[in-house]
């Protein structure tokens, strides 16, 4: 089973500039979320408690390269 392509009536596949909007959209999403994590864990969630702030740090922590994946995932070469 391959991916399922987008129906277009014309059967143009999308720009490249238009993939690239939505590849940027993800990924300053994702470090968004990041940065939202690392500051509400660090400045409001460890004052009720550490191991919540550790675990909300470590998510953190992981979402970076993911988000570089998601960056980079339909890279034309």
């Amino acid at each position: 089973m391959g991916r399922r392509q987008r129906f277009t009536i014309s059967g143009v596949p999308r720009s490249q500039s238009e993939r690239l909007r939505r590849r940027q959209r993800w990924y300053f999403a994702l470090m968004g979320v990041c940065l939202v994590l690392i500051v509400l864990a660090w400045n409001v969630v460890r004052l009720w408690s550490t191991t919540a702030a550790v675990v909300m740090s470590v998510v953190a922590a992981v979402l970076p390269p993911i988000a570089v994946i998601v960056a980079n995932w339909d890279e034309d070469h």
